[in-house]
C-alpha cells in the first residue's frame, strides 16, 4: 500500500470521523506512524488512531469500536519505554484503533487544590502548572515528565518516579470504561464525586468540571507523610515497589490499558521551597550502599529524591542527550515535544528517500548540537573525572544543615573515600537534566550505532532493599556481547534502569533471558516501573488481574506476551 493512499474503507471509519472530525481520524501509514512507536520499540498496523477532543467524542468512538468488534489501545504521550502504548507484530486477529488522549488535558482542582481530578490527556506538566499557584505540587515526578509523561498514563504503570517519599503513582479515584463478559461497554464512576447515571451526561459534566461541593467526597489529611515512606526505610529482603505487587493494583491503578481511563483523582502535596541539592561521588558501589543505609536509618525526614548515575550513564546522557539537555534547560517542555515530533517525522520521510535512512534527523541532530560548547558545570565534570559512580540527592530546605552534617561526617571516616558538594541552582538543574536524559542518550546511541548492533537490551529492575550488592558485575561471557552498558536510577528505592546494547550477531532474544536470570536469582523484580508493555513477560497472577479488568481481551491485546486474540484465545 502507497504510504499516501488511506487504509482499507472499513464502515467503522466513516463513524469515526462524524464523531472526532475527519482532520482527527488518522489512517495512513506516515500520518500514524508518530502514534505506533514508542520511545523506543513498537510496530504494527492500525486501522486507525483517533484523537478525540472531548471526553463524550471519546466514549461515543469507543461504543463503535466496540460495536465492531475492534481492539483498543489506548493513549496518551507515547513516551513509555517498553512499547505499551502502541501496536505490535503479534498475530492480532482484529483490527487495532489508538486512542490519543492528549487533546483532552483539562484539569479540576479539590478542597483548595490539596486533591486534583486529571482529565485523560493531562500531562504531569500542566498538573504541576496548574498547582504552581497554590504552592502545591503534583502526587508524582518522574524523568518523562518534561517531556509530556501524562497523568493516567503514571496512574495505569504504577511509575514510581524519583520522588523517595511517595512511593509509585496511585489511586482508588477514577472514572474508566471496560467491557464485560457478556461484550457491553460499561461506564464505571469510582471518582469520589456524584454525577448523572447517563454516560455521556456525566462526561459532559466530568469534562467542564460541574458539580456542587456537596458531591465530592471529603479530601485525604494535607501531608507530605505516605505509607511508602516507612516502607522504603526498612532493610528487608524483598523490593520496595514493583509493578506486579498487589497493593498498587487497584481499577485504574496499574491496569497497563486494560481499561480506558477517563479520569483520575489524586491528591497533591505542599510544594518543597527552598531545596538544598547535593552531589555525591564515590568509587566504590560498597561505600555507596553504606551511604544509603546511613541515610535511610536517620531521624531526618528522608531526601525528597537521590538519582544514581554511573560514569557510563554520564558519558551517554553528555555526548548523546545534549539536544535534549538543551532543549529542556533553555526552551519549555512543549517546545522539546515538539521538536521530539518533528524529528520522528523527519526520521519516516527520510526512511523513504533513497541513499538516506530512519535516523538520519537523529544523525544530524547529533552533529550539529556537537559542535556547540560544553554545557555542564564544571564541577559535574570535574566529579565525572574523579569518581565512577554518582549520586544527586534533593532534600527540603530545613534539612540541609542536617544533611551536610550526616555527609561531612559520613565522608570524614577513613573508610569512605568519596566527596560532596552543595550544588549552586544551575548545578542543581544541570545534573537532574543529564540524569533524566540518560534513557533517551541509549537510544540516540544505538540508533546511530545500528550498523555495529543487534539490539538493545534494557531492564528496569527493582532489587532487594537489603541488596549489598546492588550493581551488577556480568559475566564475562555476557559482558564480551555488549558493546556499551548504562546504569542509572532511583537509588534509595533501590530501582535501576538497566540499558545495553548488544553486539552485531548476538541473539538478543537469549542473551536478555541469561541475563533476567541473573537478577531473578537475586530476589530482583521485573520490571520495577516502566510495566511490562512488549518487553517483558506477564507473570500468571498479574495475568488474571487483567482478565478480570479485560474478560474479552478488547484492550491493549498482547500485553507482556499475552494471547493478542478476542477472549483471551491462545
Amino acid at each position: 500500500m502507497s504510504p499516501s493512499r488511506p487504509a482499507p474503507a472499513h464502515p467503522a471509519v466513516a463513524s469515526f470521523r462524524t464523531i472526532v472530525g475527519r482532520a482527527h481520524v488518522l489512517t495512513t501509514p506516515r500520518a500514524t506512524a508518530p502514534y505506533v512507536k514508542g520511545n523506543r520499540f513498537g510496530s504494527g498496523r492500525v486501522l486507525a488512531v483517533l484523537r478525540p477532543g472531548t471526553l463524550t467524542e471519546m466514549w461515543r468512538a469507543l461504543q463503535v469500536c466496540v460495536e465492531h468488534g475492534l481492539a483498543v489501545i489506548p493513549q496518551a504521550a507515547n513516551t513509555g519505554l517498553t512499547g505499551g502504548s502502541g501496536p505490535a507484530d503479534q498475530g492480532d486477529d482484529r483490527d487495532v484503533v489508538v486512542f490519543s488522549t492528549l487533546r483532552i488535558n483539562g484539569i479540576h482542582l479539590l478542597h483548595d487544590a490539596r486533591e486534583a481530578v486529571s482529565l485523560a490527556g493531562a500531562t504531569l506538566m500542566d498538573l504541576e502548572q496548574t498547582l504552581a499557584p497554590h504552592h502545591r505540587e503534583p502526587h508524582s515526578v518522574i524523568g518523562s515528565t518534561s517531556i509530556g509523561a501524562s497523568v493516567v498514563g503514571g496512574i495505569a504503570n504504577n511509575s514510581g518516579g524519583s520522588q523517595v517519599r511517595k512511593g509509585p503513582a496511585f489511586t482508588e479515584h477514577a472514572v474508566y470504561a471496560r467491557v464485560t463478559e457478556a461484550g457491553e461497554l460499561e461506564l464505571v464512576n469510582h471518582l469520589g464525586i456524584t454525577l448523572s447515571e447517563d454516560p455521556e451526561e456525566l462526561l459532559d459534566a466530568l469534562q467542564q468540571g460541574r458539580w456542587d461541593p456537596e458531591d465530592v467526597s471529603p479530601a485525604p489529611e494535607d501531608t507530605r507523610a505516605t505509607g511508602y515512606a516507612d516502607h522504603v526505610r526498612q532493610i528487608a529482603p524483598s523490593p520496595a515497589r514493583f509493578n506486579a505487587d498487589p497493593t498498587f493494583l487497584k481499577e485504574a491503578s496499574g491496569s497497563a490499558g486494560k481499561i480506558m481511563i477517563f479520569a483520575v483523582r489524586t491528591r497533591t502535596f505542599p510544594r518543597e521551597e527552598n531545596t538544598a541539592t547535593f552531589y555525591i561521588g564515590t568509587n566504590s558501589p560498597a561505600e555507596l550502599e553504606r551511604l544509603r543505609r546511613e541515610i535511610l536509618a536517620s531521624e531526618n525526614q528522608l531526601p525528597i529524591s537521590g538519582e544514581y548515575m554511573g560514569r557510563g550513564a554520564f558519558d551517554l546522557a553528555a555526548e548523546y542527550g545534549k539536544d535534549t539537555f538543551m532543549g529542556l534547560k533553555h526552551a519549555s517542555s512543549r517546545q522539546v515535544r515538539r521538536l521530539f515530533a518533528l524529528k520522528s517525522w523527519a526520521n519516516g520521510v527520510f526512511a523513504k528517500l533513497p541513499f538516506f535512512g530512519p535516523t538520519t534527523a537523529d544523525t544530524i541532530a547529533q552533529k550539529a548540537f556537537a559542535l556547540l560548547p560544553q554545557q555542564l558545570p564544571q564541577r559535574l565534570l570535574e566529579y565525572r573525572e574523579r569518581f565512577e559512580h554518582h549520586l544527586v540527592m534533593v532534600v527540603s530546605g530545613s534539612d540541609r544543615e542536617a544533611t551536610t552534617e550526616l555527609l561531612s561526617s559520613f565522608f570524614h571516616d577513613a573508610e569512605n573515600l568519596g566527596a560532596f558538594f552543595e550544588c549552586t541552582p544551575d548545578e542543581a538543574q544541570s545534573a537532574m537534566l543529564l540524569r533524566f536524559g540518560a534513557a533517551s542518550a541509549m537510544t540516540r546511541y544505538f540508533n546511530l550505532n545500528r550498523k555495529r548492533s543487534s539490539d538493545m537490551i534494557t531492564f528496569d529492575v527493582a532489587l532487594r532493599r537489603d541488596d549489598e550488592d546492588w550493581l551488577e558485575v556480568l559475566p564475562a561471557e555476557i559482558a564480551d556481547q555488549l558493546s556499551v552498558s548504562s546504569y542509572y536510577g532511583h537509588f534509595f528505592c533501590h530501582v535501576l534502569h538497566q540499558d545495553h546494547v548488544a553486539k552485531k550477531g548476538v541473539d538478543p532474544v537469549a542473551l536478555k533471558k541469561q541475563m533476567t536470570a541473573l537478577l531473578e536469582a537475586r530476589g530482583a523484580a521485573i520490571p520495577a516501573e516502566h510495566n511490562y508493555g512488549r518487553l517483558y513477560e506477564l507473570p500468571s497472577e498479574l495475568e488474571e488481574h487483567f482478565r478480570a479488568l479485560d474478560p474479552t481481551n478488547t484492550f491493549n491485546p498482547g500485553l507482556g506476551g499475552t494471547s493478542p486474540h478476542r477472549d483471551w484465545a491462545r
